[in-house]
């Protein structure tokens, strides 16, 4: 049997969050901004362009991988930086959860200049069920005499009146950063985290948020010297030592916290040479990576450009491994795409917990899962799926005419669609593409097939049966 076919037929939709409108009538501050599973897979966690983060809680009464809403929070308000006349929207960069060690939560969120700690704990409401006062309510009546004996004193009485999720903010790191911040990571030592903007990257303890560390630094003296920005960053998921960062001219560089103070110098640079050989106007823009994650052994690296996913030996700086051409078709469309500013988007990518496969998104809300594996070469082993509420629409449009889909709800597209959503291969048409639909971000479960995508105000959930 062919094993994309395989893999396509077992991928399934499961869930969809958030307004069943259209898009027309989606507002800004709904757009998702960020995903992130934590490191249980129990629970979702979504940021918004509004400063709010909505968690998920897994269902397990359901069968399957399914979760029903948690709690919601205003995380970030927007300001207004009087000193540069600029204004810092509220939108949510970042979200990362922090290693549970007791029953509350804990996860960081960032906007472009603040960074905030947020404890979620249960939190129990109580109110006065008896006093002194109680009986007299409860039966008007004069008060022939005061109370003159001890006895006739009632202590008041709290009774359990509801459980609610509180959110606290245990820690606000502000004033650290000059340019918008791109980037947060927390350390395998559950004590430190690193956040990174254009030209630094700052080394934070989670128990002080007065001042920080910095550890990169790639401001020249002059300005007008400026050749590259820190594009993302990232902690290795075990070596408490190491991180990496990626930059706008296509390179990751490895560091060594054990070297020095300050990480100007790099451990290794991964570079790929192939791209230096063809120059042309746009060269720059596509290669710029978006984003860069590490797998969970640590042993790969995965990045995203505007065209391809490249996967990366941590032990071979020279090549990656594999490279994933994710939009070869848009290469006649750079200079439409430079003038709607499509070409500077940013795709996340991240890996699965076995690191068997990769995860990015494209345009028209749709998204591919390929294999990490180099001996599998073009379309063998990808799936294509799509979030995309009319394509659901569509596809039970059409399922409702045959028999063995009678049982699907044609009225109810947030049920679990029994139909495959993609093919083994793009093949997309440029011309044909929705460039105001795109996924951007995306996660996945840390121990299942299971991924969770942000489709403009919708988060979808998709699962491999």
């Amino acid at each position: 049997m062919d094993e994309s076919g395989d893999l396509t037929g077992q991928w399934r939709f499961a869930q969809c969050f958030g307004d069943k409108g259209d898009v027309e009538d989606i507002t800004e501050a709904d757009i998702i901004s960020a995903v992130e599973f934590d490191h249980t897979g129990d629970y979702l966690a979504t940021g918004d362009k509004g400063g709010r983060v909505v968690l998920f809680e897994r269902n397990h009464s359901k069968k399957g991988c399914e979760y029903k809403f948690f709690t919601e929070f205003q995380s970030h308000e927007p300001e207004f930086d009087y000193l540069k006349s600029l204004e810092i929207e509220e939108k949510i960069n970042k979200i990362r959860w922090c290693r549970r060690t007791n029953r509350a939560h804990f996860l960081l969120s960032t906007n472009d200049k603040t960074i905030k700690l947020w404890k979620l704990y249960e939190k129990n409401l109580k109110v006065v069920a008896e006093n002194n006062l109680s009986d007299e309510f409860r039966h008007p009546r004069p008060v022939l005499k005061p109370f003159t004996l001890p006895m006739q004193l009632k202590l008041p009485r709290l009774s359990h009146h509801d459980t609610i999720v509180a959110a606290y903010p245990r820690r606000v790191y502000s004033n650290a950063h000059a340019y918008h911040i791109n980037s947060i990571s927390v350390n395998s030592d559950a004590e430190t985290y690193i956040s990174a903007d254009d030209l630094r990257i700052n080394l934070w303890n989670l128990g002080i948020s007065d001042h920080s560390f910095n550890i990169v630094d790639i401001k020249p003296d002059n300005m007008e010297e400026l050749t590259e920005v820190i594009t993302s960053a990232d902690f290795h998921p075990i070596n408490c030592n190491h991180l990496m960062y990626s930059s706008s001219k296509g390179n990751i560089k490895l560091l060594d916290l054990r070297q020095s103070a300050l990480c100007d110098n790099h451990t290794k640079l991964f570079e790929d040479q192939g791209d230096q050989d063809s120059k042309s106007f746009f060269s720059e823009i596509i290669s710029s990576i978006s984003d860069i994650k590490f797998s969970q052994d640590g042993r790969y690296i995965l990045s995203r450009d505007y065209l391809s996913l490249k996967i990366w030996d941590i032990n071979m700086e020279k090549m990656p491994v594999k490279t994933i051409p994710l939009h070869d078709v848009l290469r006649s469309k750079l200079c439409d795409l430079y003038e709607n500013d499509c070409i500077f988007d940013k795709f996340e990518c991240t890996f699965s917990g076995d690191g068997k496969h990769a995860l990015s998104g494209s345009y028209s809300n749709n998204f591919g899962i390929y294999p990490t594996d180099s001996s599998k070469l073009g379309d063998e082993g990808q799936v294509v799926l799509q979030a995309d509420k009319a394509a659901f629409r569509a596809r039970k449009s059409a399922a409702s005419s045959t028999v063995k889909l009678n049982s699907m709800k044609s009225n109810d597209w947030d049920s679990r669609s029994p139909a495959p959503m993609g093919s083994a291969s793009i093949g997309l048409d440029p011309d044909q593409l929705d460039y105001n639909k795109k996924i951007l971000h995306a996660s996945w479960h840390p121990f299942e097939d299971s991924v969770a995508i942000a489709a403009t105000n919708n988060l979808f959930v998709f699962s491999k049966l």
